[in-house]
């Protein structure tokens, strides 16, 4: 039979599955509530209580037992409560226990340890405890860090700090001269390691200089006899490899631990110590068996908490990877490793080793046998093309068959069966109408099947399409036609386009459709603008098609453009150019014809087609003349409008450089500029200089150096002159002050940071100090920013900013830069002032925080719909966020989406198999922060059984009926009885939240008729009723004779008193709590309840109820505010009653 090893919600229990399926209803046992798992720590005498809470169907049986030995009779176990009961314990019973759980269908196990303290008080205890605090204060203080040891030994009076390290170097050198005497080197030194053979090896490389040197092994201080040879006899080996040398100890136990240590010639080379941890396997790993390419687990519980277990296979360390996955239980107890994608070369012995402990089990990898790596895939086939269907078989030597709806085929004229390795193929040729159907290939037992849809879309003529994409060419006002034929599965759509715009049937055009598949399209009465693409398109059931060509319309050119551009303007020649015509109309352009005026003259003389290109150089010119051109497009369609330049001037000069400013004084401003590039074809003769002041309009001519007012704004324009005059002036200079210069700033001030994120920083800083003579006041600032692993400054800002703060953007998340601020002003730059430190880009650290004012903790949803859950929060760094189910990370059907500041838990198509509570871990360098949520996927429960009706007692009827298929599934399902007699014909609600499959109905009138509905009920709302049959019980009338004895009169009346009183409760977050009593009193007594004195009969967060006597509050989600005392106080004319009770909220 084999076993499967299963994860239980709570943490360090471990549960094996009997069988792989398990029947409809049927659960393995599992712990929801475990023994403790840390440590119990008990005096002499004292009761000791293991309790656990188990759930499972069938019932399991309950055991306990011990790891040393057997529970005796003195022992009390209570399988039925699930607690263990120690009366008196005593030094002997301290041990590790072990408590299952087992059924016909798996089995549970987890573990608890219960230390006894012989021999102590609890006041020795305490003692024991504060002594051992204060030890470990002095020891923290001796490990002090390397950079307090100068101040520690100052306390201590030491102050010869040279001669201590001085002593301490010669005490070095003097071991090393001591061991240099015997050993030449010595390296490879590796403790003490344990292997899965109970064996513990100490590993050293040594080159002795003499190799009769005696070795010897001491633990803790004595000496150690061993021996050269692997003999079974003695305990401790040696074993020599070259300068290897390897000592062996056998037979672990916890007597070996100690200090160990190996000398050569009495001179110590080597010391190690071993500890023997108190650890022991409580169950071992199992073989396992596993198919190729699947994954296997081996499981392991300890006694005790130990985190250095070590896994090895065949005798190899194992470590974690892609290929072995290790993981350890939060309480250290259960320890796991998964071999991911097993092969035949992983099958053999894998070891846990903890401590001195070991345990091994097989690992068996199964062929899976001859399976599909690629099946079938279903296939569209278009009507008289070729269709193949292809699949890949784990093993070359594997035949198959074919099959077509159920029969076999084979090759034919029409079908090719073919195989290549472990590929199969079946081809067809040319797909008609029964080619379509369902495909199947078989091979040794496996099968894949697809289905080949047979399509006809529309299609085109592969000839007519390359003619009909040829573009087409009209002159104005006349027609164009286009026509094509096409194929496929009428009926078919047919469109035409021009210009994507949809065309239809008028004056001017004229769609035809023929029965032999074709249409044409038919355009008359063209122009120029109806220029374009035309489409056609082709659409049936199975798809659609397009085809594209162009219309040209060929009509006059446009006339040319502007503006004219200037290539040479000298005394002799003008060259100049323009550019094309926006429409040359459809057609090349042939010529332009061109014609030229000189200005002052009323006549154009033609200077006649000059080509295609758009540019011409007149060499028949006269010196200082101006020149006015008109210019034509001429093509095969005819000659375009014209186009008139502006006056052309020749041998004037062009405009100098822009003035640059030398110097700049109160009294006096120098500039300087380049000479113009083209001067005309003349010598340049001088310069025209003009000056404006800023805000006016006014230039002025300027011949003077010293015609300045100091304090002004200044910009400057210059003009070259030849002999033809003045040319253009050039651009204006920049603003200049007429002032003295001024030194540069001095430094900022108090430059810090303000804020920063992951892809900006702000900063702000104090404008430098104004000192006479030294330094100016600053007039701009620029910043400067420098990654750390780039040497050179990027400046941020182009322009000097005025402000005393920036945002510098653009930063690489998690960066180091450093940064820098300059300070300017006309005199030039200041030097720079950097931050201390260099700064990362990231906001500033923020422990995670939840920012959503009210988590939902409770969520509800219907089985099939989707389930989402969003959560906001704050932290920086950036965090790592993690979302578990029960406390393990979620499956790869939850999808999870983060962005910044929110995380998305989605389950798409939720099951009943996605309850339960989803946590998010948040967690940066800061801290982490959780919360959780309760998610309960559920449906509308079905209609519970039949309803079966019985009269116990005289004016009652008890209702029983079959409980509802979802009960077992849904732990919060509960029934609702109404009830309807033949007199009042309404139907209403006699009792509701019931959570058994029973009820008893009061008040049955004999002579009238009754009818039940039973509903079942949960968090999704109700189910659909079931009927009970009519109940009627008839009225007895006969003749009788009251004969009233003489009576004294009888006082019934009496105070409350509570005969069933309130029970403690301890209830989870967020689930329901329901409280219950009994009282009795005449009168009936007024029932009120009270939490911490405040009354809760008003408060509807509470379902308070009174029926005959029996009190019940129901709190429908308990939350940490429903911790405290209830009490309930009944109270009539007679008297008072009260009966109180404490509720304790689980986290």
């Amino acid at each position: 039979m084999a076993q499967l090893l299963k994860g239980s919600k709570v943490p360090g229990v471990m549960i094996t599955q009997f069988r792989e399926e398990l029947p409809e209803g049927m659960t393995t046992p599992d712990f929801t509530r475990k023994p403790i798992t840390s440590y119990l720590y008990l005096f002499p005498g004292k009761y000791a209580v293991f309790k656990a809470k188990i759930v499972g169907t069938p019932t399991p049986t309950v055991t306990w037992s011990r790891a040393n030995g057997e529970i005796i009779q003195q022992f009390i176990i209570y399988s039925v409560g699930l607690f263990n009961q120690f009366p008196k314990v005593a030094p002997e019973d301290a041990d590790t226990y072990k408590c299952f759980a087992s059924n016909e269908y798996g089995r549970a196990v987890c573990t608890v340890v219960l230390n006894v303290i012989a021999g102590k008080t609890h006041i020795t205890l305490l003692k024991q405890i504060m002594f051992t605090s204060k030890r470990k204060k002095k020891k923290k203080k001796r490990l002090a860090e390397k950079k307090d040891y100068e101040s520690i030994c100052v306390e201590y009076g030491i102050t010869d700090f040279r001669g201590m390290l001085k002593k301490l170097t010669e005490m070095k050198r003097e071991r090393e001269e001591e061991i240099a005497e015997f050993v030449s080197h010595i390296s490879s030194l590796k403790h003490i390691e344990v292997s899965d053979d109970d064996c513990a090896t100490i590993e050293l490389d040594m080159d002795l200089k003499d190799p009769a040197s005696k070795i010897f092994l001491y633990k803790d201080g004595v000496m150690v006899p061993f021996t050269k040879e692997d003999s079974e006899g003695m305990k401790h080996n040696l074993k020599q490899v070259g300068k290897k040398y390897v000592f062996t100890i056998k037979n672990l136990g916890s007597n070996d631990a100690g200090l160990y240590s190996v000398d050569v010639e009495g001179v110590n080379v080597f010391s190690t110590n071993f500890k023997v941890p108190e650890v022991d396997f409580a169950v071992k790993i199992q073989e396992v068996k596993a198919e190729e390419r699947g994954d296997a687990m081996f499981q392991c519980v300890l006694t005790a908490p130990f985190e250095g277990l070590k896994w090895c296979g065949k005798s190899a360390p194992l470590t974690a990877s892609e290929k072995f996955e290790i993981s350890v239980s939060e309480d250290k107890l259960i320890h796991k490793l998964i071999v991911r994608d097993c092969m035949p070369l992983d099958a053999g012995i894998y070891a846990a080793v903890a401590g001195i402990k070991s345990c091994n089990a097989w690992l068996i990898v199964e062929d899976p046998g001859v399976h599909f790596h690629a099946g079938l895939s279903d296939c569209k086939a278009i009507m008289g093309e070729a269709a193949e269907l292809e699949c890949k078989l784990s093993s070359e030597d594997c035949e198959g068959i074919w099959y077509k709806d159920g029969e076999e085929i084979k090759s034919s004229d029409g079908i090719t069966i073919s195989k290549d390795g472990s590929f199969h193929r079946l081809k067809i040729h040319k797909v008609d109408e029964t080619s379509a159907g369902k495909y199947k290939f078989e091979a040794d037992g496996r099968k894949t099947e697809s289905l080949i849809v047979v399509e006809d879309p529309p299609r085109f003529e592969s000839e007519e399409l390359e003619a009909f994409k040829t573009p087409v060419s009209v002159k104005k006002g006349q027609k164009a036609t286009f026509k094509l034929s096409y194929i496929g599965r009428q009926p078919i759509k047919v469109q035409w386009y021009l210009e994507g715009e949809e065309l239809s049937d008028d004056s001017n055009i004229k769609i035809e459709l023929g029965e032999d598949g074709s249409t044409r399209l038919l355009l008359s009465k063209l122009q120029r603008k109806d220029s374009g693409e035309v489409k056609i398109k082709l659409k049936n059931e199975f798809g659609a098609m397009e085809a594209v060509t162009q219309l040209v319309v060929m009509d006059k050119p446009t006339p040319p453009m502007g503006p004219l551009e200037i290539v040479e303007a000298s005394s002799s020649v003008i060259d100049f150019k323009w550019r094309p015509p926006k429409d040359s109309g459809g057609c090349k352009i042939a010529n332009y014809i061109l014609e030229r005026n000189q200005v002052g003259r009323n006549t154009w003389k033609k200077v006649g087609p000059i080509g295609p290109e758009a540019k011409y150089r007149d060499s028949d010119v006269d010196h200082g003349r101006r020149y006015c051109y008109r210019i034509r497009v001429e093509t095969e369609m005819g000659i375009s409008e014209l186009m008139e330049t502006e006056d052309i001037q020749a041998a004037y000069p062009g405009p100098p450089s822009a003035p640059k400013v030398v110097t700049a004084f109160k009294d006096c401003i120098n500039l300087t500029w380049a000479p113009p590039a083209n001067t005309g074809g003349t010598n340049i003769l001088g310069y025209n200089l003009e000056k404006r002041k800023k805000g006016s309009n006014l230039l002025l001519k300027w011949y003077r150096s010293t015609d300045v007012v100091e304090g002004m704004e200044y910009e400057f324009r210059v003009a070259a002159i030849n002999n033809s005059g003045a040319g253009e002036f050039s651009t204006p200079s920049e603003f200049v002050f007429a002032r003295d210069p001024k030194k540069p700033p001095g430094k900022v001030i108090d430059l810090k940071v303000t804020d920063s994120t992951y892809t900006t920083l702000s900063l702000s800083w104090t404008k430098p100090k104004d000192i006479e003579g030294e330094q100016d006041e600053a007039k701009g600032y620029f910043v400067e920013i420098r990654p750390a692993e780039n040497p050179e400054w990027d400046r941020c800002n182009a322009n000097a900013i005025t402000m005393t703060s920036y945002t510098v953007k653009g930063m690489k998340s998690m960066a180091m830069y450093w940064v820098r601020v300059i300070a300017t002003n006309d005199g030039g730059q200041g030097m720079p002032q950097e931050l201390d430190n260099y700064i990362l880009a990231m906001p500033p650290p923020v422990r995670p925080r939840f920012t959503d004012a009210k988590l939902k903790s409770f969520m509800i949803v219907r089985a099939g719909n989707s389930a989402r859950f969003n959560i906001n929060f704050e932290a920086s760094p950036w965090p790592e966020i993690t979302w578990l189910k029960d406390g393990v990370p979620v499956s790869k059907k939850v999808n999870i989406s983060n962005a910044e500041g929110q995380s998305q838990l989605l389950i798409p198509s939720a099951e009943r198999t996605d309850t339960g509570i989803y946590t998010i871990i948040v967690k940066n360098i800061v801290g982490q922060e959780t919360v959780s949520i309760e998610i309960r996927v559920t449906d509308e429960p079905r209609p519970p059984g039949p309803v079966e009706l019985d009269e116990n007692v005289p004016g009652t009827v008890t209702i029983s009926w079959a409980a509802s298929p979802d009960e077992k599934r849904d732990d919060r399902l509960h029934y609702m009885v109404t009830k309807r007699d033949s007199v009042k014909r309404t139907w209403h609600t006699v009792a509701d939240r019931i959570f058994n499959n029973k009820f008893t109905a009061c008040n049955i009138m004999p002579g009238r008729e009754y009818q039940f509905r039973v509903y079942a009920k949960n968090d999704m709302g109700s189910s659909k009723p079931s009927e009970s049959p009519k109940w009627f019980v008839t009225s007895k009338k006969e003749k009788f004779t009251v004969k009233l004895p003489d009576s004294k009169p009888c006082d019934l009346q009496c105070p409350p008193k509570f005969i069933v009183p309130l029970k403690m409760h301890t209830a989870p977050q967020g689930y329901e709590c329901y409280m219950s009593c009994a009282v009795k009193g005449d009168p009936t007594p007024h029932v009120t309840w009270f939490r911490n004195n405040i009354s809760l009969n008003t408060n509807t967060n509470y379902f308070i109820s009174n029926t005959c006597g029996v009190c019940s509050m129901l709190i429908l989600m308990v939350g940490p505010k429903d911790t405290g005392e209830y009490k309930i106080v009944a109270e009539n004319s007679m008297g008072r009653a009260e009966c109180t009770t404490k509720l304790t909220v689980r986290g």
